[in-house]
């Protein structure tokens, strides 16, 4: 019977022991995330940035870009951004292509930083929202099908 009951003892340190190196190893509080140092390895393009005359919108929308876009959105934004006008960690995007023009929107995504050193209405979002946006890693053609995307968000046929 004694040996019974040390070898609970034993057992009973042991597991308390183990227990207390856990719990001291764990953090005490969270440290938030910093984004952009979580993508400062992360391709930008950069050189010319798009204009008007680089963005042919059509109608009706391309429907497979439409598509194309909602997977890129799924994976790449959405953890950010609702298609709702609610705020997440960015801005909502209804009505987004209201009020940016095509070019706009497609800088944004593609060339993040220029536009936060450059665009007035960038510098003022990044003010607003107090998160930089990371750079997606996303091409032109990425961009323009997620801005496809966004106009069908919009309600454009």
């Amino acid at each position: 019977m004694k040996r019974k009951q040390i070898w609970i003892i034993a057992l009973i340190v042991s597991v308390t022991g183990t227990l207390v190196s856990c719990i001291d190893k764990t953090p005490t509080s969270k440290e938030p995330l910093d984004l952009q140092e979580l993508t400062k390895n992360q391709q930008e393009e950069h050189g010319t940035l798009v204009t008007a005359a680089d963005v042919q919108l059509t109608t009706p929308l391309n429907a497979a870009w439409v598509t194309e876009g909602k997977a890129i959105y799924d994976v790449k934004c959405q953890s950010c951004h609702k298609l709702t006008d609610e705020k997440l960690v960015g801005p909502g995007w209804t009505g987004l292509t209201k009020r940016r023009a095509p070019e706009w929107i497609i800088n944004m995504i593609t060339n993040v930083d220029i536009m936060l050193e450059k665009d007035p209405e960038a510098q003022r979002m990044l003010e607003e929202c107090l998160v930089r946006m990371p750079n997606q890693s996303l091409t032109k053609d990425d961009a323009r099908k997620v801005l496809e995307f966004q106009r069908s968000n919009d309600g454009e046929k």
